[in-house]
């Protein structure tokens, strides 16, 4: 009967009496099967290397290599022993490359939280140039109302919102990026269809479908103060529904909804998207951030919105 293996000692390891260099000089003794060999490949001296791997035998009770006349071989325990530390020098070495990437930003996780989809605009250009220079960063979008990804920003639990309205959230930095025209989305019948643009005095008398998330709250209350403004009192249907729906409701003729640029790049069967010619502001849209937050690759994803946001508006219409 084989005669089974008396297990490695490894309190010297756990006690910390054994180093990570006397381990990375073993790995390379054993590549080499030399000590000088070995020693030269690491820089230091021959003597230093073999008092190391002597007195890591002597801490491990165990004889790692057989010397010989002109090098040295591996003992069975020795296989043993070099194969595992091989392996966890390696994982080291992964974990103190990915240390690195995660500190510069090029590789990671951002949770970012959306009022619409990304379909055109800004965003969209944002989030292809951004995964076009940082293609290991894993993005994670969570949509819903300006409020609750603001809450979830303070909370730890997103990155970065990005909302409609120049907002100054408490405990949050926020940085307006970018405005697009408001636009009105119409049924493909509707009387007003026909042409390229429309007024609210012309449909302050419409229901207006407004979705209960996303930017629904912050466009009801734009919606009421321009209806108000033509002489009318707004109707507001509120919903609590998607997107997708909504635009369903405005095809079939349940009402018109207000919405932005970017949805317009997304079509939808039945529905036509037209620009208000009285709208005297367009909409603009703001980044919000916790500033206890010290992600690098949120910064290089703020950084790249701020160059974009600058190419894109002329000196004497940006913001700070």
């Amino acid at each position: 009967m084989r005669r089974s293996r008396r297990p490695l000692d490894v309190r010297g390891v756990r006690s910390g009496r054994i180093s990570l260099s006397s381990l990375i000089q073993l790995v390379a003794v054993a590549e080499h099967l030399n000590f000088r060999h070995a020693a030269n490949a690491l820089g230091v001296t021959q003597s230093s290397v073999s008092t190391r791997i002597k007195a890591l035998e002597e801490t491990l009770g165990v004889i790692l290599f057989e010397r010989r006349h002109r090098g040295v071989r591996l003992t069975e325990a020795g296989q043993c022993f070099v194969a595992e530390v091989a392996t966890g020098i390696d994982h080291i070495d992964l974990a103190v490359q990915t240390a690195g990437a995660i500190s510069n930003g090029t590789e990671g996780r951002l949770t970012i939280g959306l009022h619409s989809s990304i379909a055109g605009g800004f965003l969209a250009d944002l989030w292809r140039q951004y995964r076009s220079i940082y293609p290991k960063i894993e993005q994670r979008v969570v949509e819903g109302r300006s409020s609750d990804t603001i809450a979830m920003v303070r909370d730890g639990k997103l990155d970065v919102a990005f909302v409609l309205g120049g907002v100054d959230p408490r405990d949050c930095h926020a940085r307006r990026l970018w405005e697009e025209p408001f636009m009105i989305a119409l049924p493909l019948d509707h009387s007003l269809a026909a042409g390229q643009a429309v007024s609210w005095v012309d449909i302050a008398a419409e229901t207006f479908l407004l979705r209960h998330d996303g930017a629904g709250p912050q466009l009801q209350d734009h919606v009421v103060c321009r209806v108000s403004q033509s002489g009318h009192a707004a109707r507001i249907r509120r919903c609590d529904v998607g997107r997708d729906t909504l635009m369903h409701m405005v095809a079939i003729g349940e009402g018109v909804t207000l919405t932005t640029a970017a949805a317009s790049h997304l079509p939808f069967p039945g529905v036509v998207f037209r620009t208000l010619a009285d709208e005297p502001e367009p909409a603009r849209f703001s980044a919000v951030w916790s500033p206890h937050n010290r992600s690098s690759a949120l910064k290089n994803l703020l950084a790249l919105a701020d160059a974009i946001s600058r190419s894109a508006c002329p000196p004497e219409n940006r913001t700070s």
